[in-house]
């Protein structure tokens, strides 16, 4: 029998005083600040005491308190249950549904991401639709199927193997995690997606940029002219292209000629100064002018409370639908990239000069000692390749 009583514990509140009143067999009634009373039991789990909390006392009557803690003894004796344990275990995030599953596993990942929005961007714009509200041990292969399928279906192949990839990332993750028995994307390669890619190697030379520029210009009303200095930009300085559509105006100095690409927005470990030849700076200088003081060099188009600047996808769907209309032969943006690096090639640039024009990393022991950073060769180059293709994108030709 207890040494508790309901009048007793009546009394112990109203006066005030705080403590840990014993009850027997391991249970108490504790007083904290301002005369708050809850139930507690104190057990022994591998070796350490401890003390679990049953609730309050003006939800749980000292009956049901003795009751609640007769129950929690049985099964600490019977299996070694630890009930502080249990209750932290029970206090993780739940993972019921595929949202909850990516939500785990990006808030590991990002930060160990170079480029954290990219497979944010992945999920919610193709898997998410398909799979986010299901429960994780609901999904099938099947439903990987399906978004693979409406991927390839939008003729965006190596879209479509990066999301299958993501999902056996995320799916893995959740075998881990114990949320689900197998992985439904394990059974699928590239070839059930987008296929095997192949290196692109397509180059325009200068009849074809001569051609698709000329092209470009006689359609104003589908391809704009913010998007026109965009492609010219990204043949003459040979950046990636969400380099130069995501710039701000506070990393240029346009009297100078130089770029100041900060280490967050490349692929290379460091910060990038790209020096700027005079016909990059004449664009630079209308899209300042066309930028109506926006922060941006591409401001968005639309309102938008995904991106701040141009969306990524925005030059590759102009440039899809002038190809289906037509008007030019089908290319990535990514040829004016390698056709700039033809170009430097076709001006006498040397290899380690033109490789450190596009911001790659230089491999071995050369990229490991040679920390010089050519800004006058790279100039004198870039600047050859604007005096090339300046002619072929100027309006006036």
């Amino acid at each position: 029998m207890g040494q508790l009583t309901d009048k007793g514990i009546k009394a112990i509140i109203k006066s005030g005083d705080e403590g840990r009143f014993a009850d027997g067999d391991g249970l108490y009634l504790c007083i904290r600040s301002a005369g708050k009373a809850y139930w507690a039991l104190r057990y022994t789990a591998n070796g350490k005491r401890k003390l679990f909390t049953i609730g309050y006392y003006e939800h749980i009557s000292l009956a049901g308190a003795r009751t609640e803690a007769g129950l929690l003894r049985a099964r600490i004796a019977k299996d070694g249950t630890d009930p502080v344990a249990e209750r932290h275990r029970e206090k993780q995030k739940a993972i019921r549904t595929t949202d909850d599953l990516f939500d785990d596993w990006y808030s590991q990942h990002a930060k160990r991401l170079k480029h954290p929005k990219i497979p944010l961007r992945k999920y919610e714009r193709d898997i998410q639709p398909v799979l986010g509200g299901l429960k994780v041990e609901a999904v099938t292969p099947r439903d990987v199927r399906a978004v693979v399928h409406k991927i390839t279906a939008s003729k965006r192949p190596t879209v479509a193997n990066d999301a299958l990839a993501l999902m056996k990332q995320l799916f893995n993750h959740g075998i881990k995690l114990d949320a689900m028995a197998s992985n439904p994307a394990a059974a699928f390669t590239n070839q059930d997606a987008g296929g095997v890619e192949k290196s692109r190697e397509r180059i325009l030379e200068l009849p074809e940029l001569k051609a698709l520029f000329a092209a470009l210009r006689s359609r104003p009303d589908a391809f704009t002219r913010e998007n026109y200095l965009a492609c010219a930009l990204l043949l003459v300085l040979g950046v990636r292209k969400m380099e130069l559509l995501a710039a701000q105006w506070s990393e240029f100095d346009l009297e100078k000629g130089l770029w100041s690409l900060s280490a967050e927005r490349t692929k290379m470990d460091a910060a990038v100064l790209i020096p700027l030849p005079p016909a990059a700076v004449a664009w630079l200088e209308e899209l300042k002018v066309r930028a109506c003081g926006s922060d941006y060099v591409f401001p968005r188009r639309r309102a938008s409370k995904r991106y701040p600047h141009m969306s990524p996808d925005t030059l590759n769907a102009a440039l899809n639908k002038l190809a289906k209309a037509g008007v030019i032969s089908h290319f990535t943006v990514h040829d004016l990239r390698r056709s700039c690096r033809s170009l430097l090639a076709r001006v006498g640039t040397p290899p380690h000069i033109a490789e450190r024009c596009l911001n790659h990393k230089i491999k071995g022991v050369e990229g490991v000692y040679d920390r010089y950073d050519y800004l006058d060769e790279r100039r004198t180059a870039l600047t050859a390749v604007a005096d090339i293709a300046a002619p072929i994108t100027n309006l006036d030709v």
